[in-house]
């Protein structure tokens, strides 16, 4: 496998080509209209995401906008509402980078970014876009398995003003929350905080205007934030269960979080000993010839090789896996 890297050179190369043209006005002022147009662009990206995943090139134009957003600021006189704005969405595109580099599972690059993003959201003044990044920095650290800031940055993101004001974005933090605390083997919280964002998502008003980034969590990823909850706590059966709902509500164009899901019951079905049934699952699952996964999935594909192996030592299923493993593991 060719590692890529990533550096600044080869992020200003793509900035070049991919970012925005200069101010639509021509003229020395930066207004709503080039902000909008920033905005569109952010809607883009997310959607990229939400389709094919994380990867270098996501992440690239993340920063590529970010920079941009920040250079308007340089171009001339803005009112303050579109200074802000424009902190914002430097802010939000910095933590499309950082999602990127934590779904890829590069750690380093990702630490960089939520630093940066902080700043950028605070100078904004955005609880939106904080609470957004105290749940990647969660995920982020329990990647590294510093759990304790895990939980600490999971508790941050639930006590931002937003999540007071929005029901939905309650429900979201109430989740990752207990995401956290089932992977700590606490049970009771964990299950507590899966109950207040399940009462939370029932209170919300799904029809209201909210960022684009916020469109993926929908009755589907609770379903599956619950999953991962119950698999944590070894209540696999009630996972399968999650997932299988998760499964049959997901958007089509959700493609990532299908292949992402999909291997998790897969895994749920493989710790009930149903060997056959998670062969079956894991095969849907496996990236077609030429397509690479992020991160986080290829992750998931190796614990259900390890895992189908452990169950089914020499049996027709585990060997057939093997070698449709080996053929993928090739792109992986």
């Amino acid at each position: 496998m060719r590692r890529r890297t990533f550096t600044t050179a080869t992020a200003s190369l793509t900035a070049a080509a991919l970012l925005p043209s200069a101010p639509s006005n021509g003229s020395r002022r930066v207004g709503m209209s080039d902000a909008d147009r920033l905005e569109r662009n952010f809607v883009e990206l997310v959607h990229d995401d939400n389709e094919t995943g994380a990867s270098i090139r996501l992440e690239t134009r993340a920063l590529a906008h970010a920079q941009h957003a920040l250079d308007l600021q340089a171009v001339g006189q803005a009112a303050t509402r579109v200074r802000q704005r424009l902190y914002y969405l430097a802010a939000a595109f910095t933590g499309t980078a950082l999602w990127a580099a934590v779904d890829s599972q590069q750690p380093q690059r990702a630490l960089g970014h939520l630093h940066q993003a902080m700043k950028l959201a605070g100078m904004a003044g955005s609880s939106e876009v904080q609470m957004r990044l105290w749940g990647h920095a969660a995920l982020l650290s329990y990647q590294e398995h510093q759990m304790h800031d895990a939980l600490a940055a999971a508790e941050a993101g639930t006590r931002e003003h937003i999540c007071r004001q929005d029901p939905l974005f309650r429900s979201l933090a109430s989740a990752r929350l207990a995401g956290i605390q089932s992977a700590l083997g606490e049970d009771t919280p964990a299950r507590r905080s899966l109950a207040a964002a399940e009462k939370a998502y029932q209170r919300a008003d799904l029809e209201d205007e909210r960022a684009a980034w916020m469109a993926f969590f929908d009755r589907a990823e609770l379903d599956g934030l619950s999953a991962l909850v119950m698999g944590r706590l070894g209540r696999h059966a009630d996972s399968e269960a999650h997932l299988h709902r998760t499964l049959a509500r997901l958007r089509p164009e959700y493609r990532r979080n299908r292949t992402y899901y999909g291997l998790n019951l897969a895994l749920a079905q493989l710790a009930q000993g149903e060997a056959e049934q998670a062969y079956a699952t894991a095969l849907q699952c496996l990236p077609a010839p030429g397509q690479k996964t992020s991160g986080r999935t290829g992750k998931l594909l190796q614990q259900f090789d390890q895992g189908l192996t452990r169950l089914a030592p020499g049996s027709r299923i585990a060997v057939e896996w093997a070698d449709r493993y080996a053929e993928g593991d090739q792109t992986l």
